[in-house]
């Protein structure tokens, strides 16, 4: 017997565990967040300079919903970055976009290609999914390298859609999908 996708526990990996976020996750957000590299490649509702305000109204859930899957990547016991998904709503509720990060301290060691390969078919029937995307800077290539490791296509790209820092950027478009709740995630 299948368990209910409603009450399946977040998923956890080689490395590191997902969990929702806390409030004493605080002074390791800000260590990890108050990054340049870090921002550069996301939306500006996470800034930089990261401050400690920004961190409490994260956690308090003022930036986005943390009723939706949201959860700290955890390792040795400390967030060290995050991951989550916003499902869509009315005829676009059958999908979801993610997005994550992760603290520069980490990066190159294939930990968020491990936390995708876990989080991605987890979220799909979670959420009962039949498309779960995300959306990558033109100059982010190696989020694009973790999605198509995770067997993510890529579809396109939104020409001029952001614009960050005093540039231009295009935005690439990768997907999973499934035609069938039963197929696999």
């Amino acid at each position: 017997m299948n368990p209910d996708p409603a009450t399946l526990p977040p998923p956890q990996g080689e490395g590191f565990v997902l969990r929702p976020w806390r409030r004493d996750d605080l002074d390791s957000l800000l260590v990890h967040a108050d990054d340049a590299q870090v921002s550069r490649a996301l939306s500006d509702r996470f800034p930089y300079p990261y401050t400690r305000a920004d961190g409490e109204r994260f956690l308090e859930g003022q930036v986005i919903d943390l009723e939706h899957p949201v959860f700290a990547i955890e390792v040795d016991g400390r967030a060290v970055g995050g991951i989550g998904a916003h499902p869509g709503r009315g005829e676009r509720g059958h999908g979801a976009e993610f997005g994550y990060w992760l603290g520069q301290r980490l990066w190159g060691a294939g930990l968020m290609t491990r936390v995708v390969a876990a989080f991605a078919p987890w979220a799909m029937q979670r959420l009962q999914l039949y498309r779960l995307c995300a959306m990558v800077l033109d100059d982010n290539p190696a989020s694009a390298r973790v999605l198509l490791k995770n067997g993510f296509e890529e579809e396109g790209v939104q020409r001029c859609a952001v614009y960050k820092h005093g540039h231009v950027h295009d935005l690439r478009v990768f997907a999973k999908a499934r035609r069938s709740l039963q197929d696999a995630t």
